[in-house]
């Protein structure tokens, strides 16, 4: 369990069959439902996806690293297993690592990731807010303090590319406006 920028999250290795399931078991959350890929530097998610546009990437380029989950295409089939349900789609995160969850940076592997609470309930903003099952279920817990509490703002682009579209898929930390404006720029 870590602190991310939003809320406090669950990670496990994305290519892992056991490992997700386990995460998915410690939630409650149904197998076939989507998760996201997290990376902690945003050069390493733009390199690890090399078949993104440029203009998709310039608009990640622009939104990220921030409170921001996007949905992007996936023409690759990269992160099988965070796909569950839809595997042309990768939800990806790259959070703002400062303060207290600023050594996190250094990470430079990706994880799957989602909040960690159970499926259902409220995202947590404290580690003692998370419900004690999980807590225990989980191998490190990594206190980073009182967090935001708001989660992502879920962003779809698997149509900014070609035509670009987006859409707001889950309102969160951060608004349309200052989404409208970072993807309203113009391709790099």
């Amino acid at each position: 369990m870590f602190p991310a920028d939003t809320v406090y999250g669950l990670a496990c290795e994305p290519d892992s069959r056991e490992a997700v399931h386990r995460l998915y078991r410690l939630k409650g959350r149904r197998p076939d439902k989507p998760a996201a890929v997290m990376f902690f530097d945003r050069a390493l998610a733009l390199a690890a996806l090399p078949e993104l546009s440029a203009r998709t990437a310039g608009a990640l380029t622009r939104l990220l690293p921030g409170a921001v989950t996007v949905l992007l295409p996936n023409p690759a089939g990269r992160f099988p297993l965070a796909c569950t349900g839809d595997p042309d789609t990768l939800g990806l995160r790259v959070p703002r690592l400062e303060g207290p969850v600023a050594p996190l940076a250094g990470l430079r592997w990706p994880v799957l990731q989602s909040s960690a609470n159970l499926a259902g309930e409220p995202a947590p903003r404290r580690l003692e807010d998370v419900s004690e099952p999980v807590r225990a279920g989980a191998d490190l817990l990594l206190d980073g303090g009182e967090l935001p509490g708001t989660p992502s703002t879920v962003v779809d682009l698997r149509r900014y590319a070609d035509a670009g579209e987006w859409s707001i898929v889950r309102a969160g930390a951060v608004g349309p406006e200052q989404l409208a404006e970072a993807l309203s720029s113009p391709a790099p």
